[in-house]
């Protein structure tokens, strides 16, 4: 077997079947009286009718559906992770975003942590956040780790398990025996590469660099096999038997992973060093405790979209000057992607007489998928436009730094990151060191009153939430402008119809790190 997981009680394992198939802003206002236009087919909702007033422990339990929490054994092989903080809170419906975190097992070894945000429709974070973990491990290991599990296969024994994972039970993965095919021609073409020499006891700058190589090696074999795995489907199946009941729909389908897309922030952390590799626009966040016990936030992440100059520059750069005007619209890829890197999504990688192809011989496949990859894209004349090349940055961990803080864009279109590193600091060291609260010399008796109860609410958030992710959640979506948490605020949040959730957050995905122990 490839992995095994751990459960929220003890352990259970599962075996990987060999197989020969193969940019921030301000929170939303206060949430006016909520209704549909008479011209949008009748139909009107009114938060107020739609359900009554929730309770808090309503609340609690909504916040509180999704969240894990898991403490690592002390020792090397814990690679200075003391434990994390997990949580999810879904918008769309279904969610599309997914996480993932795991221990690699062989070799030198790592903990690893990821967070996928899906677009047009969920399918490939699906995938994505099965499959990546493994490549990772797979493009980190060292040679004869490979050729031993080359070995194994040929021989027909049990494979030792590459990854231990650490999931919430609706993690788990499925399917994997589907993708295995892939990931064994992957190790296969790295022992065959001739240029590729084995590793013996590597400096650790050296060593960093390889790691930084094998994420970016990694993400790109993914990508690649997600759209060969697509082309070969397509070309295999008929459009009779891709319009049986319930087949095209399938969220584990080559065709869908591949024209759905996700972006990935993943963190790969090993004897003291941090690897953040990142696609797209989701984003890892460094809590760092000063000598005077205040936060500072240290982004470890670069957006990859129109907000970022650098990212804007390389975009036009790899496309001919009569392009620029239409390469990026409205701060869009080709008018329509937000992030300029992503996995999956191939209409904007393929070539456009292989995507003409399929929207002209495919009706059948086109009914099946989200509304915004059926029909060809204006402007496609040098392909490709999406890259799945992440951007890695490394860290060496200090002792100021506390925690790493990966979240999906949900979190940070309604958090800075200073509020979060703040609110995270809190709760993982306790508001009771805090000072005491001093008045400055022209506080007035209603501002020491607006402190009090400022604190007050801080503090029963904390006894409230032993998850540092949720204890996010809570504040990001029922923020009261004071760093509290108004109760009515947060309850209408939570409260929307299906189809106005989206209207005021995207599906949040957080996981918190903790990476020193804190002093209590």
């Amino acid at each position: 077997m490839l992995g095994r997981t751990g459960a929220l009680t003890g352990r259970c394992r599962f075996e990987l079947h060999q197989c020969c198939y193969l940019s921030s802003s301000a929170p939303p206002p206060e949430l006016p009286r909520l209704h549909y236009p008479a011209g949008s087919g009748s139909r009107k909702y009114r938060a107020e009718q739609e359900v009554g007033p929730m309770s808090p422990a309503q609340i609690s339990r909504i916040l509180k559906a999704n969240e894990y929490s898991h403490t690592l054994p002390r020792g090397p092989a814990s690679h200075g992770v003391l434990g994390f903080h997990s949580n999810m809170l879904p918008s769309n419906h279904p969610g599309e975003d997914r996480r993932s975190s795991a221990t690699c097992l062989p070799g030198r070894g790592g903990v690893l942590f990821g967070v996928f945000d899906g677009h047009a429709g969920p399918a490939c974070a699906h995938a994505v956040s099965q499959r990546l973990l493994y490549y990772i491990a797979v493009a980190t290991l060292p040679l004869r780790t490979l050729a031993e599990l080359e070995q194994a296969v040929e021989e027909e024994r049990a494979v030792p398990p590459l990854l231990e994972w650490h999931k919430y039970p609706q993690d788990h993965p499925d399917g994997g025996a589907s993708f295995f095919h892939s990931l064994r021609h992957y190790w296969q073409e790295r022992l065959e590469d001739e240029d590729e020499e084995e590793e013996e006891e590597a400096e650790p700058e050296e060593d960093c660099g390889r790691v930084t190589s094998a994420l970016v090696n990694a993400f790109r074999r993914l990508d690649y096999d997600i759209s060969v795995e697509a082309q070969v489907h397509l070309s295999m199946s008929s459009p009779r038997r891709l319009s049986l009941p319930g087949e095209g729909l399938s969220v584990s389908s080559p065709l869908r992973v591949a024209l759905s897309g996700c972006t990935a922030c993943v963190t790969h952390i090993s004897n003291g060093v941090l690897h953040v590799a990142n696609l797209g626009d989701s984003r890892a966040v460094l809590g760092v405790q000063e000598s005077d016990g205040s936060w500072s936030a240290v982004s470890l992440s670069n957006d990859h979209n129109a907000q970022n100059p650098d990212e804007l520059q390389r975009i036009l750069g790899e496309h001919p000057p009569s392009e620029w005007r239409t390469v990026v619209r409205h701060d869009r890829l080709l008018g329509l992607l937000l992030p300029f890197r992503a996995f999956g999504d191939v209409r904007f990688k393929w070539s456009a007489e292989t995507l003409n192809r399929v929207y002209e011989t495919r009706p059948d496949l086109m009914s099946v998928v989200s509304e915004a990859v059926r029909t060809s894209t204006l402007h496609y004349l040098t392909p490709p436009y999406l890259s799945a090349q992440p951007e890695v940055t490394r860290h060496r961990i200090r002792p100021s730094d506390k925690f790493l803080v990966l979240a999906t864009d949900g979190l940070w279109e309604l958090m800075h990151r200073q509020t979060v590193v703040e609110l995270v600091g809190e709760q993982l060291t306790g508001l009771q060191q805090q000072a005491p609260i001093i008045p400055g010399a022209g506080t007035t008796l209603g501002g020491l009153q607006r402190l009090l109860l400022e604190r007050k609410g801080r503090v029963l958030s904390v006894l409230e939430d032993q998850n540092a992710t949720t204890h996010l959640l809570r504040h990001a979506l029922g923020d009261d402008g004071y760093g509290s948490v108004a109760p009515n605020r947060l309850a209408k949040m939570l409260s929307l119809p299906t189809d106005l959730a989206r209207r005021y957050r995207d599906d949040i995905t957080i996981t918190v790190i903790q990476l020193n122990e804190v002093d209590l």
